[in-house]
């Protein structure tokens, strides 16, 4: 497959995968697409499965430790967990396998990163929690200010754990 056919696929398997995601915190067999997208994206999009699946376990487990501090800080309302729901983990899966392809561009300049990051976290933050019908306790505007200062550092540290060779 071409690269750029791969970028192509790589960023439509993860718009496809978002939608199903946030349509699966309510209606789970949703969840199904989702799996299927990153397993598509694994056969015939990953250049290497074996550095592809490290890398986005990496990525996604360091997703899961910020999402999770968040809602135990009290920025996230999922209802009566203690961990973050099966979608919400699937959906960081299949953002990681982005870094490394059709995302790949918005790692330089890094300040580039950093004002993307600030800006398009919080967005798809506020349309996953209104789809997933999750909870902002503290308000829209000051839970999207929070998460721009957030996605602000946390998209370039998260390139950069993208960029790192496994061992």
């Amino acid at each position: 497959m071409s690269p750029r056919k791969r970028l192509f696929l790589n960023a439509g398997l993860f718009q496809l995968g978002w939608l199903a995601c946030v349509f699966g915190a309510n209606q789970p067999a949703w969840l199904i697409v989702a799996v299927l997208c990153l397993g598509i994206h694994l056969l015939a999009v990953a250049e290497n499965r074996r550095e592809d699946c490290a890398v986005i376990l990496r990525v996604a487990a360091a997703g899961w430790i910020v999402d999770s501090a968040l809602m135990h800080a009290g920025l996230f309302d999922f209802g009566s967990r203690a961990i973050l729901p099966i979608w919400l983990m699937l959906l960081w899966l299949l953002f990681a396998s982005t870094l490394r392809y059709s995302m790949a561009w918005s790692a330089r300049p890094l300040w580039l990163c950093c004002v993307l990051g600030a800006c398009c976290g919080p967005l798809s933050y506020l349309a996953g929690a209104r789809l997933a019908d999750v909870g902002l306790p503290l308000g829209e505007p000051l839970s999207l200010e929070l998460l721009a200062l957030i996605w602000a550092v946390l998209l370039p540290a998260l390139h950069r754990l993208a960029a790192k060779t496994p061992r």
